[in-house]
Parts: C-alpha cells; structure tokens; sequence
C-alpha cells in the first residue's frame, strides 16, 4: 500500500514572513523556512472559539492562532485556499489541549500528513484515529516534492501492531469495524514480571484476559468510567452517529458521564465581533446537543446552574469527589483527566473518535507507556505549593526536551505523604503539561482519608496497589523538595518557569485569577483564605488597580468555603466571586483580559498564547495569586509578609 500527497508543503515558520509567502503561493525549501516554530500548541492550531464548530467549517480556520514573534500570519481560509497537502514543524507539535478539533481542522483543510521532529502523544494519537498521518521523517518532504508515492510503511514504523493496524485502516472505527468482525489479531500477552502500579492497572484491566504487561504491549482495556463535557461531546456524539446512525446503543451507560462546565460564562466574555458572526449561538448550541444525547440514552449530566450562571462543577473536580476510586481505570475528553490519578486510578485523556468508540464498545486501545518516577525528597517550606513543585519539574531538561512524552509520571517520596489529595491533583492534572500520558500517586492512608471524608465511603486497600520493589522504570526524577521556592511560569508557555526571587524587577499585575480544576479545589481556596484573611488583619485590601477573581472548582467546593466561614474573608477583601466552571481558564468567561498590555497572575495549568485573553499570563501558585493581588505586582506570600511586618497579635 503507498500514499501520494497531491499538494503543497507548508512550514511553520518561526518567521512571520516566511509563513505569508507561502500562504500567498511561493514553494519555501525547508533551509529557507528554518528555523521551524517549536511547541505549536492545539491552542494555536485552533484557538478555543474555534472549536465552537464541530463541522465541516473547521476547515476554514487550522493555524489561525499560530504565533510568530508577536505575529498571527495566518488567515481563516487561507491554508485550504492554498492547496497544501503536508504541514511540517518543530519539537512537542500539538502540545496542550486534547482537542481533536486542531487534527480534525487540518484533515478539513487538505492536510494529510503532519512532520514534526516530535508530537504530543494525544494528539498524534487523534490523527492515527482520524486517519490523519505524522511522521518525524524530514527526509519525505523533497520524496513528496517529487510526486514520490510512499509505502504505508512508512507511517506504521516503530508503532505498535495495533496502531500500525489503525493507521494502515485510515482510521478508528474503521479498525473497530475490522475488530467486531473478527479480522484483528489482538497481540499475545507478556510474561510475569515485576510492574509499576499503572502497568497493574493496565493488566487487570485487559480485555479478554489477565496478565502481565509491558511497555509497548499494544492492548485493549475495560474503562470504569468514561466522561465528556460539552466543548468535545458534540464531536464525539457527530462522530458516532454518523458511524453507526441514530439507533445506536452505548455500552454501560451507567459508567458513562457528561458535564457542561466549559462554555457556562462565554455570554459574558465572548467579543461583539464573534458574536456578530453567530459564534456565541454556536457555543450554547453544544451544551444542548450533549444534553439531548444524554437524555436519549438516559446518561448522567451534571449541567448548569438554574437560575445563575455558572456549572455544578468542573468535570475532573466532580469525579475526583463523587466517582472515582483507586485502582480504577478512567478516560475524559480532556488533556486533565489525569487529576483523578491523585486518587491512585489510571486516568488519561482521549480524543473524540477514541471516546465515541469508547462508548460503544466500552473499553479502550493502549499501548502501555514507560513510567517516568518522581521522587520528592524532603518537606516543603512554608508557603511552597504543589503547584511550585509542578513548575520546577517543568523547566528540567528530561521535560522540556520532550523526553517525558507519553510517560506515566509516578510520584512518591517523603513531600508527597505530607499533601493532601487535592495538592496531589494538582501534581497528576499537570501531568498533561508535561507532555505524560497521566500522573499518578500510589493511594495511601491519606486516599482513605479523603474518601471517608468527601463521600462516606469507608475502603481498604489492596496489595497490589503499589509499584513492585524491582519495577522497572524509564527515569527517575529526584526534587529536593526542601529547596524549592515559590515559582512563576513567565507568559507563553508553562515550561518558563523561574523562582519568584529571581524577577529582576517589578511586575504589576491587573488580573489575579485563582481557579480552573487545577486552583480550584479546597485546598487552593484555604490557601486563598489564608492570605486575604492576614491581609484583612492588617489593614490590607487588594491593591486599586488589581481585580481579584476567585471561582471556584464544584458546588461542593462552594459549600465548603461557606461551612469553614471563608465566604465573608473573601467577601470582605473585595474578590470578585464566580461559580464553578472552566471560565477564564480557556479564556470563556469572568477572569479573562481585555488588552494585550494586560497582565494576569494565574492559577491555571497553562498560559499558551491567548489562553486566558490577549494578554500576558503569569501562572502561579495559589499562595502567590493572592498574595500578588493584595500587593499589585508579582510577590509571594513570604515576600508579602516581609513586606507589611510581624502579625500584630504577636507585636503585642
């Protein structure tokens, strides 16, 4: 089987110039287009609003947020217009959101193959199931120039039997098709072996059988819970009824659930202009087709608010405190549905073909990954956060060289026992940011704790809810967690990290935001509490020129701030307060900026170009989110504190 690319090759160029060239007709050599844009990000193939369209009309707009220097040379339109056939760019290509919508766009757009020197692992894997190639190979550009058909081969090399079998299909359900008929041979199990909890997991989860795993081992395994919200659930729903008509009958629906927690505020933040072009009826258009879905295959919802606006909680933060359970295996439509690792489940994120197959068939493909392990050495100081230990781990050379892509990121040690579950989350969830296929934490006594707890429910671990003693491991990751200090991500990318007392001056900020799944939980609004509440005592209120937003993760979350009294701490300090959904975190609601000379200090897991408005982004810990709205510029608590003196009870 060969392939002929009929069409042009496109570069993502570092340089604006270069790019427009080719958008206006001039073939580049890959010398003349280099240096190629590294870490394209989905949020730059199709930015958020985008993705408001699950349709044919998504071909329109690939690379319309594509940054070059401080330049979007790309128009909607332009890379269809242009007739190109190959898209070919630099390190971690489709970084960020899980998004199918960015593969899907290019598909619709005339692309059929996507090089890159490296990929992110969900989205290369949505390409392989929409038929979508890729490839690391340079030397196929100047064979495609020439009209050179290439074997299939080519695309399936070092891929699993399983996915080489996707590919060679063009697609998902094209090989589910070959499945059900019986015309797929599932590879044979490994041998004993001593494995990491994930590969446990994995094992027991086979389908067909129990055993041993191994990484590489290409298999199918049973989801205990399978969940979508509404900015990746329309897609997924068009996908399969368009695959097997409106009859369909989904697999346990029981262990299937849906939420609207993405587009609940976006009346409040979209710009008249997408308005004007029907965008903002398109968005509200999703969470009504999720919510018949549902209703005709009678699935659970968790929806918006009656009466206000806002949701009954972000999808990850509700299944991490109402579903989830160690030892489970858990796949969302989003890049952090690892958060619900901090439980000890496998939870990873898919696309919307991998869901919708999912649905009928109630299991899902895997190629067992490698597991990266971190070790957290030693006890946090005072006012260092998971989310510090996060943005270290991210500005390592084994991460921001990609190395850790599609690793499972184990983490244990000495920090970790003394975390909560919802600091935990806050390691797993960032997992995504990493570039890992999910994080993970072995459950402990701390696990029963929150279980108890959050839901009532009284659970006994198993033994084999642990990595074996002689597990093999792809790398280790050693943090003297005793060192660490309050950490920035400088705007652009969550990997510019640098600690706080390194700024080499002043940053004044405008926007302090402190929610989304990953600074929304109760632990982050007690660390929000904390610091409003010292501020309070002293005099202290949030600086004249700074709006403080705090949203909040769940309806759960909201009731417990009002229990433990938070509500009139925040309240009085003047935080404007937002019920639970995703919001400003992808830049659809209160929270967002307005102008490109904004400056926001953030809670959130990632500030790619044009996240959370047009302006720049500064991610941050919770701490230091209100720490740096009380004082108007970057600061961390500590610094606060140094800055305003002794508390006064103890200067009495």
């Amino acid at each position: 089987m060969q392939v002929t690319f009929e069409g042009r090759v496109l570069f993502l160029a570092q340089d604006a110039d270069a790019v427009r060239r080719q958008l206006a007709g001039e073939d580049l050599s890959l010398e003349q287009a280099l240096p190629l844009r590294d870490d394209v990000s989905t949020d730059e193939i199709t930015p958020a609003w985008i993705c408001y369209y699950f349709d044919e009309r998504l071909g329109q707009y690939p690379y319309l947020g594509l940054k070059c220097g401080s330049q979007a040379p790309v128009a909607a339109g332009s890379v269809r217009h242009g007739g190109f056939a190959v898209t070919v760019a630099g390190q971690r290509y489709g970084k960020g959101s899980s998004r199918e919508a960015s593969p899907y766009a290019e598909r619709l757009a005339g692309i059929r193959l996507v090089i890159a020197r490296s990929f992110e692992r969900i989205y290369r894997q949505n390409c392989h199931n929409l038929g979508l190639l890729t490839s690391t190979d340079f030397g196929l550009i100047e064979r495609i120039r020439r009209g050179e058909p290439i074997p299939i081969e080519e695309f399936t090399r070092g891929e699993d039997p399983i996915t080489a079998d996707i590919i060679r299909r063009g697609g998902l359900f094209a090989f589910s098709r070959a499945r059900a008929n019986g015309e797929v041979a599932i590879p044979p199990a490994a041998p004993p072996r001593p494995m990491t909890y994930a590969e446990k997991i994995l094992s027991r989860a086979r389908a067909g059988r129990r055993a041993a795993v191994q990484p590489g081992d290409a298999l199918f395994a049973r989801a205990d819970w399978r969940y979508a919200h509404e900015y990746v659930s329309p897609m997924a729903i068009r996908f399969l009824e368009q695959e097997m008509g409106a009859d369909l009958k989904l697999r346990e629906p029981r262990s299937i659930v849906c939420f609207a927690d993405h587009l609940n505020f976006i009346h409040s933040s979209m710009p008249a202009g997408r308005r004007a072009i029907g965008l903002l009826d398109a968005a509200q258009a999703m969470a009504g087709y999720q919510q018949a879905f549902c209703e005709k295959h009678k699935l659970t919802l968790h929806g918006s608010l009656r009466g206000r606006d806002g949701a009954e909680g972000i999808s990850h933060s509700i299944m991490a405190e109402r579903y989830v359970e160690p030892g489970q295996l858990v796949i969302g439509t989003d890049s952090h549905t690892p958060h619900c690792g901090a439980l000890g489940a496998l939870a990873f994120g898919v696309g919307a073909t991998e869901m919708a197959n999912a649905w009928l068939t109630g299991d899902v493909r895997v190629t067992v990954p490698p597991t990266c392990r971190v070790r957290l050495h030693g006890r946090l100081a005072a006012g260092v956060q998971a989310k510090d230990v996060v943005l270290h781990l991210l500005r390592l050379p084994y991460v921001r060289e990609g190395r850790a892509i599609g690793q499972v990121i184990e983490y244990s040690g000495e920090a970790l026992l003394e975390m909560t579950t919802d600091e935990r989350a806050t390691l797993t969830n960032m997992a995504a940011e990493i570039g890992g296929f999910c994080g993970i934490v072995a459950p402990d006594a701390e696990t029963l704790t929150f279980l108890r707890e959050r839901r009532g429910v009284a659970m006994v671990l198993d033994l084999w809810m642990r990595s074996d003693l002689d597990a093999e491991f792809a790398h280790t990751i050693d943090v003297d967690c005793s060192a660490l200090e309050p950490m920035l991500a400088r705007p652009g990318d969550p990997g510019n990290g640098i600690e706080l007392s390194q700024l080499q001056e002043p940053v004044a900020v405008d926007i302090a935001y402190g929610g989304s799944c990953t600074g929304g939980k109760r632990e982050d609004l007690r660390h929000y509490h904390q610091v409003l509440k010292w501020a309070l005592e002293r005099g202290l209120a949030i600086a004249p020129h700074t709006r403080f937003y705090l949203q909040f993760g769940s309806q759960d979350v909201r009731e417990h701030c009002q229990a433990e009294n938070m509500m009139e701490v925040f309240q009085r300090a003047g935080v404007e307060l937002v019920e639970p959904g995703c919001g400003a975190c992808i830049n659809a609601g209160p929270g967002v900026s307005e102008r490109a000379d904004q400056v926001t200090v953030s809670a959130i897991n990632r500030n790619f170009p044009g996240r959370s408005g047009p302006g720049q982004v500064w991610l941050a810990s919770p701490s230091t989110v209100a720490a740096s709205a009380i004082a108007g510029r970057l600061v961390s608590f500590a610094q606060l504190q140094r800055m305003h003196g002794p508390d006064p009870a103890r200067a009495g």
